[in-house]
């Protein structure tokens, strides 16, 4: 960030000059430990084989677990790591146990890479631009019905129910009262590969179901601009279901329509994300108005990145609210970071059965559920058409054409919905002065249902269970214990 004022226009040099100074030491230790020349003419093979910082728009390959010729260094407590370049022939993770010996160095890892894991609107659950019948998105979005009767004999019972969804017309209800419709106000920040907000030339167009005025300005961390725009379509899918346009008369509804959404690219287009990029972009949130963080992207199970819990910290810390899906089966052998850092909703997904899905992990780790949409387990008492989330996204990660597809499911989307929740908490009067993320955290958990063939297992994956809006945003439901 550059400053107007004069008194401060000679600091980024002279951090700068630190920065360098300090960089140069370390590049002549790693040549040191791997006992090559600190220094080689400029086209020397040497010289060549050494990584610079990460290249505007790269792109990172499947299969790989970490950012070839990068070590992240962080110098103190709390501070934004530093990518230092190493020999691309070097091991990585060897050249950080060593660096992280060294006085004057909090932590050293290798540049790890993550993977992308009674009001009733109008929408008519069709293509854009079709408009349809009114309300026929009730019929495709079972992951936003209550369960009435489905869960509780007692209840009334409806058509428009389903075990697996998140009571959301409840929360619309619930919100409206309170003058917040749809979370009106609240921001909540994308990390994920961009969204399509707006047009950009001939390459790229809005989402024809996203209003202009849902976005505030978003940075791109991956080609290095202000233009967050989307190459992959994931994160405009779990935009898309925190946030699409409601009761416009077209497509289908958005949970927290009403939020605000700080798009931040950190993922290219293959659907990976390097710690340095995504470690700026947590910050970057955390500086420019986020009230809750969406990550929908996992690192490798078992990875520890004390950079990049140093920056959830410090977003903690400024009050947001972090939100993380816990990981794939398939893709991850563990539920892993960020969800499963410090001061991070671990979430893992349920199908339109209300049961654990077969790609969500059964482990304790995990603090809630919520739709994901995809195929039940095995166990699970119940059967349903198990859809996926359906969401007007991009199709054929053309970012010009935008339709309806039933393709999506995973924790990705689990954990668009406690994003989207926990900003409907915090517009909510529900929290009083209580506005804290403990406070969120605690309101989410402890309104959600517990299945009742899960209730007896500690360690069935379902946390605290399958999210339900309606109780978490319903004031005058109090949480006691």
């Amino acid at each position: 960030m550059f400053y107007g004022c004069r008194a401060l226009v000679a600091r980024p040099v002279m951090i700068r000059t630190t920065l360098k100074s300090r960089t140069l030491y370390l590049l002549a230790s790693v040549a040191a430990l791997l006992l090559l020349p600190a220094w080689q003419p400029s086209g020397s093979p040497a010289a060549e084989t050494a990584a610079p910082g990460p290249a505007a728009g790269q792109l990172t390959l499947p299969g790989e677990d970490y950012v070839q010729g990068q070590v992240l260094v962080q110098f103190s407590r709390g501070a934004a790591p530093e990518v230092i370049p190493v020999p691309v022939t070097s091991d990585e993770e060897s050249v950080a146990e060593v660096l992280e010996e060294r006085p004057g160095i909090i932590s050293a890892s290798p540049n790890y890479i993550a993977r992308i894991s009674r009001w009733i609107p109008d929408d008519p659950g069709m293509n854009p631009p079709k408009t349809g019948g009114r309300a026929g998105w009730q019929k495709r979005q079972w992951n936003l019905l209550p369960c009435f009767s489905l869960c509780s004999p007692d209840s009334a019972s409806n058509s428009l129910q389903s075990r697996g969804g998140a009571n959301v017309i409840r929360a619309w209800q619930n919100l409206r009262q309170a003058g917040r419709a749809g979370a009106k106000g609240v921001r909540v920040a994308v990390l994920d590969s961009g969204v399509a907000y707006r047009d950009f030339g001939r390459g790229f167009r809005r989402n024809p179901d996203f209003s202009p005025r849902t976005f505030l300005p978003g940075y791109d961390f991956v080609q290095n601009d202000r233009f967050p725009l989307d190459l992959n379509g994931h994160g405009t899918h779990i935009a898309a279901t925190i946030a699409q346009a409601t009761n416009n008369g077209l497509g289908l509804t958005g949970i927290a329509y009403g939020a605000r959404i700080i798009p931040v690219r950190v993922i290219d287009p293959n659907g990976f994300g390097s710690t340095y990029n995504i470690i700026r972009g947590i910050r970057w949130a955390a500086n420019n108005g986020a009230d809750v963080i969406n990550m929908s992207l996992n690192f490798a199970c078992g990875t520890s990145i004390p950079a990049l819990d140093s920056a959830l910290l410090y977003a903690f810390n400024k009050g947001v609210v972090l939100v993380g899906s816990a990981g794939n089966v398939g893709s991850q052998t563990c539920p892993s970071p960020p969800a499963t850092s410090p001061g991070v909703i671990a979430v893992g997904g349920t199908t339109e059965s209300g049961c654990l899905a077969t790609y969500s992990f059964e482990d304790p780790e995990i603090d809630i559920v919520a739709p994901g949409g995809g195929a039940q387990r095995a166990d699970c008492p119940f059967s349903a058409a198990n859809r996926g989330i359906l969401q007007v996204a991009m199709v054929a990660r053309d970012p010009r054409w935008f339709g309806i597809e039933n393709i999506w499911s995973g924790t990705s989307m689990a954990a668009a919905h406690v994003s989207a929740g926990a900003a409907m908490v915090l517009a909510s009067d529900v929290l009083k002065d209580g506005r804290g993320p403990l406070k969120v955290r605690e309101r989410l958990l402890g309104t959600a249902r517990m299945p009742a063939y899960a209730a007896s297992n500690p360690a069935s994956g379902f946390g605290a269970g399958i999210i339900d809006l309606g109780r978490a945003t319903n004031s005058g439901l109090l949480l006691t214990g």
